[in-house]
């Protein structure tokens, strides 16, 4: 139940980001970051432990994965993290594939890490870049070309991706619809086949259709379910100067049970005291997936391509080391330059043997 009067007991700062002398603010909430929320202001660093069992954070270098879309035109996306609303997959396809593909289970939400190309879809082509996400609706059959090796991240929602509701802000922010990229339509013709494999991707088995024509022979389209990129030079930060902001005000997209944000470069918390890093926390409700997509903060860079997973009711946090750094360069820095993707899920995410093994050790 939430309520309009906030307890307050013991040794606390008199606003919460700002002030803690010495102690570590560490965040229980629930619901994300939306929901009744209690901080403890402790004297240790509570993402300071030794973990046995299951529940544990991971850091993966995604960059040291291998997809079977590396090397083999046929191959596919390597499988990440999954639950019953969501699958996080990696592809590095280097070469476009010799069939076509539609996903039968879901909506595909692909985020540019490296590379250029274009997918080829029933609505047109769609170009990329670093820094777009390709959306791409349930049953949409498409196929990758990249110009190179593409590092991509895909999110793979069982229900439809939506807009976030306009909040107080207006439709318009923290992004423009309008600057979406709607591709137009497009009769592909090569490559000239007897035959075109359409491969329907789903989980609990294989199946292809087989097509005389090509699957791309639509001279044109009108609704408003279409494939698009966005790309995040044009998403608006929301800043506060008084108070570092939690991280549902950096939604971007949004399906059952998951939540895609963006943590971009934007000016630093200026009033002093307050704190600009993020605070010690345990997402009671929600798992936490981070991919480091470059930047840096405070002038440490970020590890790039770096996956970081944190289960629900885990403490997490950065360092305080990092901490202690952006408090003493307080008057030095003026922004925080990080680019970070994050996804949050309602369901526990279990991840991939490929996933486990690859974990830079035990992390917290």
């Amino acid at each position: 139940m939430e309520s309009f009067i906030q307890l307050r007991k013991g040794n606390t700062p008199r606003q919460v980001h700002r002030d803690l002398d010495g102690l570590k603010e560490d965040e229980m909430g629930r619901s994300g970051f939306t929901g009744r929320t209690t901080f403890f202001y402790r004297r240790n660093d509570p993402s300071k432990y030794r973990v046995e069992g299951d529940l544990r954070p991971l850091d993966v270098l995604t960059g040291t994965l291998e997809p079977t879309d590396l090397h083999d035109p046929a191959g596919e996306p390597l499988p990440l993290l999954s639950n019953d609303d969501c699958r996080i997959l990696l592809s590095r396809r280097g070469q476009a594939a010799p069939c076509y593909e539609r996903n039968v289970d879901g909506d595909e939400l692909y985020f540019v890490h490296k590379g250029t190309g274009h997918f080829e879809t029933e609505f047109g082509r769609l170009a990329y870049r670093p820094g777009d996400y390709v959306y791409l609706p349930k049953a949409t059959t498409y196929r990758q070309v990249p110009d190179g090796e593409s590092h991509l991240l895909i999110v793979e929602a069982r229900e439809e991706f939506r807009v976030p509701e306009a909040g107080a802000i207006g439709r318009y922010f923290p992004y423009d619809p309008a600057l979406i990229t709607v591709p137009e339509p497009e009769v592909f013709e090569e490559p000239r086949q007897d035959e075109y494999e359409i491969r329907l991707r789903h989980l609990g088995g294989r199946t292809s259709l087989f097509t005389p024509h090509h699957p791309l022979d639509a001279e044109g389209w009108r609704g408003d379910n279409v494939a698009f990129t966005f790309n995040i030079d044009d998403y608006d930060v929301i800043t506060s100067e008084s108070v570092h902001l939690p991280p549902t005000v950096h939604l971007f997209m949004q399906a059952t049970g998951v939540y895609v944000m963006n943590f971009l470069p934007r000016p630093a918390e200026m009033v002093p005291g307050v704190e600009r890093i993020p605070w010690y926390h345990r997402n009671v409700d929600y798992d936490e997936v981070a991919f480091y997509h470059g930047g840096n903060v405070f002038g440490v860079d970020m590890p790039e391509g770096l996956l970081s997973v944190v289960p629900q009711g885990i403490h997490h946090g950065i360092p305080e080391r990092a901490r202690e750094r952006s408090r003493r360069r307080f008057d030095v820095d003026q922004r925080v330059e990080w680019k970070v993707i994050a996804i949050d899920t309602r369901r526990r995410l279990t991840p991939s043997p490929a996933l486990l093994d690859a974990a830079l050790g035990e992390g917290a």
